[in-house]
């Protein structure tokens, strides 16, 4: 649809006729004409032929106006009424990048992967489903540092995520740190709309926050924090003196994830293997809604190039025409001159 920014401008239009609005009939003295036509035909560059403007120039002169005006007016296209989609939620992922990471405890089609690979194969899925939602990712370690702050940008989110690599934070893990950081990125967002995940196979062994204190800052600052423990329970190892069976997970502190979650009204879930860390992510995508309800709007392309272009294009021409004839009436003049 086409549409007009500014369409009372469209009376400029008008502007070229008003000295020809008659005007009420007056008594007049006519003034004495003086005898001047002989000489003031013979001066250089006047013409007796053509005294009034030629038609096609009017013509041009009158199209390059309206061209003008249409430009002046703002001609827009305004497309069709697209669906905007309003983030749901502002969503922190905690990813663990420690060491103890590189378990190679998760099965998949028979071949096994490290934790950090799971991690990134399921996460890859859940960041794709949350068209909408803000995402941001955070990996600690010693420490925690922000990977990807909170975006739009799905695609850069995850090409961060699997470019993540172990040890790159420390060998320790800083779960209160990590917490707290996501606190402080999302505090400013909308009350309702913040939520953290944080994914960890161990307990916590570094960092200037505990996890009670960080949960209890979090629980200030109304963020739902999601806590995933992830680790088999039993494995076969192999050795010098045979295979046995050990737990990878030994060190993995459930009672604090729980209580973590809970106080900040979230829940606790726990990843023995793909197919449970999978489940887990399908549950949180149920329990924090994608999008509310959308805003409309139109897309705008603006036209007036288009007529103030052409209108350009009319003036040069018109320009150039008026150089042509009055070069033309130059030389005649000087032709009839000499005769």
């Amino acid at each position: 649809m086409i549409t007009l920014a500014y369409p009372w401008l469209l009376l400029l239009v008008l502007l070229p006729w008003l000295p020809f609005v008659r005007r009420p009939h007056r008594q007049s003295v006519e003034a004495p004409v003086l005898p001047i036509g002989h000489w003031l035909t013979s001066m250089p560059g006047v013409s007796t032929h053509g005294q009034g403007t030629p038609r096609w120039r009017r013509a041009l002169m009158l199209l390059a106006w309206l061209c003008l005006v249409l430009a002046l007016a703002r001609p827009q296209h305004v497309g069709e009424q697209t669906q905007l989609p309003v983030t749901g939620r502002d969503l922190m992922l905690l990813v663990d990048i420690s060491p103890s990471m590189e378990e190679r405890d998760m099965i998949q089609q028979g071949r096994s992967l490290n934790r950090l690979q799971a991690v990134k194969r399921v996460l890859d899925d859940f960041i794709t489903r949350r068209e909408g939602d803000r995402l941001g990712l955070i990996l600690f370690g010693t420490r925690p540092y922000v990977q990807a702050p909170l975006t739009f940008d799905r695609e850069t989110v995850r090409t961060l995520l699997h470019e993540a690599g172990l040890g790159m934070a420390g060998r320790a893990t800083a779960i209160g740190d990590a917490v707290g950081l996501a606190v402080k990125r999302l505090r400013e967002r909308p009350r309702e709309q913040r939520v953290a995940i944080l994914l960890t196979d161990g307990a916590n062994t570094a960092g200037e926050v505990t996890p009670d204190k960080a949960a209890e800052i979090a629980r200030a600052a109304a963020v739902r924090l999601y806590t995933v423990g992830i680790g088999a329970e039993s494995m076969i190892q192999r050795g010098i003196f045979g295979n046995q069976r050990i737990n990878p997970s030994r060190d993995l502190d459930e009672g604090l994830l729980t209580r973590m979650a809970q106080q900040t009204g979230g829940r606790y879930f726990r990843a023995r293997n793909l197919e449970e860390l999978e489940g887990i992510y399908d549950t949180i995508n149920q329990l924090e809604p994608i999008e509310q309800d959308g805003q409309t709007y139109r897309p705008v392309k603006d036209l007036y190039v288009w007529p103030a272009g052409l209108a350009t294009l009319l003036g040069l021409l018109l320009l150039a025409s008026r150089l042509g004839g009055g070069h033309r009436r130059n030389r005649a003049n000087a032709e009839a001159s000499h005769d």
